[in-house]
């Protein structure tokens, strides 16, 4: 099924750098994040701040529509979760077109277009996401893990730089971060990461062996 919103500025294809967790999309965290975002809900005494460039041109969203695109949200993520992306895609497509605020659907379709390896389409949701809750860690993960497969590691260094600042606990935060900056060269920095990741996960293959790889 095509989608008016992808005939343009389709990213070209690109290896895709594969990290050593597996992305996994339906039902399954992917980068530590899953379809379940009740952790991205913004707070009801707290107004919404959206970034500038997602803003439509002089008009608000209506509580009716905020309420429509909650629904859809919803639908999309069970979808997700049952296996029909496409439909799915179609849902956060719809709820994203409804309130442009929605950080819910716009973290979701992130995590399809990531599953896609449509990169350039995630990155620019995960940012929209991030902006409109900037002290949740989730989008700044999923965009980073869009860096990494992209090369661009110096973009995703800094995003879990930032998430682990924000939130240290987070064992794939470290772990992810110890993947980028073993691939920036920086082995003391990759090496810190792991150790802080396997301290919080002691099962944590990929922490481990990335610390050993290392000579941690």
């Amino acid at each position: 099924m095509a989608f008016p919103f992808l005939q343009h500025g389709l990213a070209r294809r690109r290896p895709i750098w594969r990290p050593p967790f597996a992305l996994a999309l339906m039902g399954i965290a992917l980068c530590g994040c899953s379809f379940d975002l009740g952790s991205l809900m913004p707070e009801k005494d707290k107004p919404q701040e959206a970034p500038k460039a997602a803003a439509p041109a002089e008009s608000a969203v209506s509580a009716g529509n905020v309420t429509e695109a909650q629904t859809h949200t919803a639908k999309a993520q069970s979808l997700a979760k049952s296996g029909e992306v496409a439909a799915a895609l179609d849902e956060f497509n719809r709820a994203v077109g409804l309130d442009p605020y929605n950080a819910q659907a716009l973290y979701g379709r992130a995590l399809i277009y990531q599953g896609n390896n449509q990169h350039d389409f995630a990155i620019a949701d995960f940012s929209a996401a991030s902006g409109l809750n900037p002290q949740k860690v989730e989008p700044l993960l999923g965009r980073a893990t869009s860096y990494l497969a992209l090369g661009k590691i110096k973009e995703a260094t800094a995003d879990l730089d930032e998430a682990s600042e924000a939130d240290p606990h987070n064992a794939q935060v470290w772990t992810t971060r110890g993947q980028a900056y073993e691939r920036l060269g920086d082995r003391a920095k990759a090496a810190a990461s792991y150790t802080r990741a396997v301290s919080l996960r002691p099962r944590d293959d990929a922490a481990r062996s990335g610390l050993a790889r290392v000579g941690g």
